[in-house]
């Protein structure tokens, strides 16, 4: 059988504003985990999705979504009285975007760890989560809980720190949560704003010393136009972005991610640094070309439109 992505999280709608003024609103399927499942689904991954939905509207037209994309949502649950978060994104004069404000009316509807059916992760070649659950005491005993038997299965294990502070009591349980998981992945990618926040760092070069304590096999540390900077088997080294004229920056990080799980399931652990820069440089072209579009899922590239970056 075809090895295969499965990841872990919440479903979100983004309400992304269209004019740096933030006055008007539109809906877009979203989240860190959704995007990255389905940017994978994009470029013909086989892709299975753990999360829970509720049986109303919109929770109805984010399932259909997901499976138009082609993602395997059999892992996932329906609770008939969740509700799908919210997420209000503005964006700035020069297009970035922020984390306005969060809506979520049933945060403790979570996928449980007896909801967790390790058939799933049999075939898994790699599995990704990030931080955006893990508030929650039951959403992260299921985290823990997955990522033990993702390794049992012999996957992967692909971690995107994407810090959101708002959906967090504190700073500092946030910082100790994320920084547990460290040690239990292969793939770490972080922003330098969530390396610094992490290891309480003043400045990139204290916060990546303090990083290298935990031994990770591969860092990605996201910078937008300035590439990306790899930390990899005890090397250290830089892949340029692709300069592109950025619309929305909503989603990029998480058209990078889809790139790298993409690639590490097709062909497995890479074998040297070289493979890993052509990986990572596949990852900055993904969010390229999500940057030029608006939005975050509806912006995912197609393996179509990668390959005519080359043209």
């Amino acid at each position: 059988m075809e090895k295969t992505v499965v990841v872990y999280g919440d479903v979100f709608v983004d309400y992304i504003a269209q004019d740096p003024a933030n006055t008007s609103f539109r809906p877009y399927l979203g989240g860190a985990t959704v995007n990255a499942a389905a940017g994978a689904a994009r470029l013909g991954a086989p892709v299975s999705f753990i999360t829970v939905t509720g049986s109303d509207e919109t929770s109805r037209f984010v399932r259909a979504e997901l499976e138009r994309e082609g993602v395997d949502l059999s892992p996932s649950i329906i609770r008939p009285e969740k509700r799908v978060n919210g997420v209000y994104v503005h964006l700035t004069a020069d297009h970035d975007r922020e984390f306005a404000d969060y809506v979520n009316e049933t945060p403790d509807i979570q996928v449980t760890e007896e909801d967790l059916d390790s058939g799933t992760f049999s075939n898994a070649a790699i599995f990704h989560i990030c931080s955006g659950t893990m508030f929650h005491p039951a959403a992260l005993m299921t985290t823990r809980r997955a990522v033990r038997l993702a390794r049992q299965a012999g996957a992967l294990v692909s971690f995107d720190a994407n810090i959101r502070p708002l959906r967090w009591d504190s700073e500092e349980r946030c910082r100790e949560v994320t920084v547990s998981f460290l040690e239990q992945a292969d793939v770490v990618k972080v922003t330098e704003e969530e390396l610094l926040f992490m290891m309480e760092a003043e400045d990139l070069e204290e916060g990546l010393e303090r990083l290298a304590a935990y031994d990770i096999p591969a860092v990605l540390l996201t910078r937008g136009e300035a590439g990306t900077l790899a930390l990899i088997g005890g090397e250290r080294f830089e892949v340029p972005a692709i300069p592109v004229e950025a619309i929305d920056t909503t989603g990029a990080g998480d058209a990078f991610t889809a790139g790298i799980l993409c690639k590490i399931r097709q062909h497995g652990w890479p074998s040297d640094t070289q493979v890993w820069r052509d990986i990572i440089r596949f990852g900055n072209r993904m969010g390229a070309l999500c940057v030029t579009k608006q939005g975050a899922l509806s912006a995912m590239p197609y393996a179509g439109e990668i390959d005519s970056m080359d043209r």
